[in-house]
């Protein structure tokens, strides 16, 4: 046995001993996943990492690329790019017990809109991360099929009113994605891909996404909900709740009859209802920006002030009535031609 060499163990006492703390636990993580990896079968991601996560919007998904090439999205990022909880409920890579679905497919008004093929690769992956982290995760390519069922479900008339936020939002990222590619956008991210222009993707998919959101922007903030459901004695819900379809006629009389003369009533014209019970869009994408909008917030502002100020339903709508009787037939709001 050859006898060590002085100068080489003073060299790495003297890096041990220059490492700071933070440094030491992430070389202790990575090789303790490198030895998950070798111990277990796990398979190793070798490109990403939390510092480079892919951006949708105003989304941040981590995303990494593994030893074989399969790209995919960690389970916490999937869950919170549908607009889900980031944690999956009963643990992590949890299945239910409906054909071995993961939870945001196991509704059973999604079930027949799901092929054999989707359903196979709902199959969480267990990996290591370049860190060294065990994580779980999906097929980057899931995702869109995922939204695809879910607009499926939308288009049937079968979506549930706990659903709809999630459709919304598969609906923004389906029309992003579809030019562009998922697994484009995370070869990117990663840095398994290199281009000249490392972002040009990325910053399309961006651009894209901003005006999308655009579109969807909160017109109606959440405080005007939550003080209708006070006046009236309901329990205000959560981001995955629904709320009672009573408010759309509640917001109906108490903003747009309110707003303009003629309003509803060409709303409605350009606006219809179609055979699914839905509409095509929120009526307040049809108001123009400069004059439509604007006036819609002012209003809004002003009925949650009265709002605030109410004890109960029958006094606010006194308060309405007094403060903003419903006008008439007399059309002046200027509308966009969409």
């Amino acid at each position: 046995m050859l006898p060590k060499d002085p100068k080489r163990q003073a060299a790495g006492k003297a890096r041990a001993e220059s490492l700071t703390p933070q440094t030491r636990r992430a070389i202790a993580k990575r090789a303790s996943g490198l030895r998950w990896a070798k111990e277990f079968g796990l398979p190793q991601a070798i490109y990403g990492s939390k510092e480079s996560p892919l951006k949708i919007g105003d989304l941040t998904v981590d995303c990494y690329v593994l030893e074989d090439g399969t790209r995919v999205l960690t389970q916490e990022s999937f869950l919170t790019v549908l607009g889900r909880a980031a944690k999956a409920k009963g643990g992590h890579g949890v299945r239910t017990a409906v054909d071995s679905l993961p939870p945001f497919l196991a509704a059973a008004n999604l079930k027949p809109l799901i092929d054999k093929e989707v359903s196979r690769s709902t199959a969480p992956i267990e990996f290591v991360t370049p860190a060294g982290a065990r994580v779980f995760g999906y097929p980057a390519e899931l995702l869109p099929e995922v939204c695809r069922v879910y607009l499926s479900a939308r288009d049937e008339g079968v979506l549930l009113s706990s659903q709809e936020h999630i459709a919304m939002r598969a609906d923004m990222l389906v029309r992003a994605l579809a030019s562009i590619g998922i697994v484009a956008l995370v070869d990117e991210a990663t840095g398994y891909q290199e281009v000249r222009d490392k972002k040009a993707l990325s910053a399309l998919l961006d651009k894209y996404l901003l005006q999308e959101f655009a579109k969807w922007a909160k017109r109606f903030p959440d405080t005007f909900y939550k003080e209708m459901f006070r006046l009236r004695g309901w329990t205000y819900p959560s981001i995955s709740g629904g709320k009672p379809g009573v408010v759309g006629k509640y917001t109906m009389d108490i903003v747009y009859q309110r707003l303009a003369p003629g309003l509803v009533k060409e709303l409605e014209a350009r606006n219809p209802k179609e055979d699914t019970g839905r509409r095509k869009a929120a009526h307040h994408q049809w108001l123009t920006e400069d004059v439509g909008h604007p006036a819609l917030s002012e209003h809004i502002h002003a009925v949650t002030g009265l709002m605030r100020a109410a004890d109960d339903w029958d006094q606010f709508k006194r308060m309405l009535d007094r403060s903003f009787p419903v006008k008439g037939d007399q059309l002046q709001l200027k509308f966009d031609d969409m």
